[in-house]
């Protein structure tokens, strides 16, 4: 059979003659015109039904400029799908007896210190699944800073909350972290090894690895690609190793077919129970409400009435069904997976393109297809949406630009703004002076030149082109030096030097 060939056409022999049966071909020219309207280089799905593969197919490229295609063995980042995972391993252990979901983490994790020493010791291992710590997002740490899982997780006793202690949903990854820390505490092997002995092998997952560095130098790997200006370019990877229980898996639709059919089998594959019943029920019951304004923009148009997250899930209604879901987003890669499971339904989709929302829409066409009545384009609807949504963006950047005010100059020569910038959570900045203009360094993933914008007010455009552009800001103290610089939402104070 041809690579990237439709695979499957229904294992539906035994349904009811008055069951939908989907028009695979119908949709796989919908799903081809959706990548080429969102101008993803290169996209995967797979639809399964009960057991069986019903659908599963490769579009476009692996990278922009070359010709090997995307198949359905093409390994793409998943992302946060990953979380469920990390939960699944943690209510594992619980069947083994090495931990429960309300012990608190602690009991794992001795020296962890968090910002309220109530949150720390009351924490426990199912807060750290469910995104209502009162801890605001703290992505900054791993995706700028460059430090350690064991430094990442330190750090956290300097992250005020944002909320009081389980009171408010705030998605949170590095929580998940912590998990992973938590496994390996309880299991005795890392959380890579973990997932690798106890999922992927048992279901069959040849093709996955639990860490980007493991895809280097292998075969039929996807290339992340992100839109810069108006044009789609080529990216280079972003590590999410430092919090890999939040979302560093690599793997395939192929693969991911067989973690659907596990989790539609109820935790069961080839009739082997790798999770317990009980467990099985924790892990997609809901645990936290999701209010509406923190969820996907696709609801506006969905219109889901309630949503909740469980452990690793999102768990929301669509048409009266009960719906599973959750993305996975790292720069210039997207997944997404949907499942109806009394149904026994699901849809993966990858993708090598940032923000593809494309994903959602093949999401909602799968489950329209099973439930029958017309069809719904939910690709151009969603296009239309997100294109909304830009423009917005493209007015609120002229509306700043109109806010500039003219003909001021910064208060002090370029020299008098160099040195170091500190901050407790997530470190230092460093200012330096190139050529009569200040250089602005933040860990390993912002690097840029300043161009004056007015008053202390600077403008920076970082050498890496996918993190746009800046505003950075210094307040003068009384003595008339520089007391603290402000970029990427977090404010850096000055540190004394000697002669300055």
């Amino acid at each position: 059979m041809r690579r990237g060939f439709v695979l499957a056409l229904m294992a539906f022999v035994s349904a009811p003659l008055n069951a939908q049966v989907p028009d695979f071909k119908a949709f796989d020219a919908w799903v081809a015109k959706g990548v080429k309207d969102w101008e993803v280089p290169g996209l995967a799905v797979a639809v399964v039904k009960g057991d069986s593969l019903v659908f599963a197919k490769g579009y476009g490229v692996r990278e922009l400029g070359k010709t090997d295609p995307v198949d359905i063995r093409t390994r793409f980042s998943i992302g946060s799908t990953t979380k469920a995972m990390t939960a699944l391993s943690v209510l594992m252990l619980q069947d083994e007896g090495k931990l429960k979901l309300d012990d608190p983490v602690l009991r794992f994790l001795p020296d962890l210190q968090l910002y309220d020493p109530v949150m720390t010791r009351e924490l426990t291992v199912r807060d750290l699944l469910t995104h209502h710590t009162g801890l605001p997002g703290s992505d900054l740490l791993w995706s700028g800073g460059d430090y350690s899982t064991t430094e990442v997780i330190r750090r956290m006793r300097w992250l005020k909350p944002s909320a009081s202690f389980r009171n408010e949903y705030n998605y949170q990854n590095v929580q998940y972290a912590m998990a992973g820390e938590v496994i390996r505490a309880a299991s005795g092997m890392p959380w890579e090894q973990f997932i690798e002995q106890r999922i992927f092998g048992p279901l069959g997952m040849r093709n996955s690895v639990p860490v980007l560095s493991r895809t280097i130098g292998q075969p039929n790997v996807a290339t992340p690609h992100m839109r810069i200006g108006d044009t789609v370019r080529v990216i280079v990877n972003r590590s999410v190793d430092p919090v890999a229980a939040a979302g560093s898996v690599w793997s395939s639709v192929e693969d991911m077919s067989r973690w659907m059919r596990f989790v539609l089998d109820s935790g069961r594959s080839g009739g082997r129970r790798l999770v317990s019943a009980e467990r099985f029920v924790d892990w997609l019951s809901p645990q936290v409400v999701v209010p509406q304004s923190q969820f996907y923009p696709t609801a506006t148009l969905t219109r889901p009435h309630q949503v909740n997250y469980g452990l690793g899930w999102f768990l929301q209604d669509y048409r009266g069904m009960s719906v599973a879901m959750h993305t996975g987003s790292i720069d210039g890669l997207v997944a997404i997976i949907g499942l109806v499971p009394d149904q026994r339904l699901g849809v993966y989709v990858l993708a090598n393109l940032d923000h593809a929302e494309v994903r959602h829409a093949i999401m909602h066409r799968v489950f329209d297809m099973y439930a029958g009545g017309a069809l719904r384009d939910w690709s151009a609807d969603f296009l239309a949406l997100y294109g909304g949504f830009e423009k917005a963006g493209k007015a609120a950047v002229a509306a700043d630009k109109a806010r500039r005010v003219a003909g001021t100059k910064p208060s002090l020569a370029p020299g008098q703004y160099v040195g170091t910038y500190a901050d407790s959570l997530y470190g230092s900045v460093q200012v330096t002076e190139q050529g009569g203009r200040l250089r602005v360094t933040f860990g390993k993933g912002f690097t840029g030149l300043l161009d004056h914008w007015h008053y202390e007010t600077f403008s920076v455009t970082w050498d890496d082109r996918r993190a746009g552009e800046d505003r950075v800001v210094f307040a003068i103290d009384a003595s008339g030096r520089p007391a603290s610089v402000q970029l990427l939402g977090t404010t850096f104070h000055a540190v004394p030097q000697k002669n300055r």
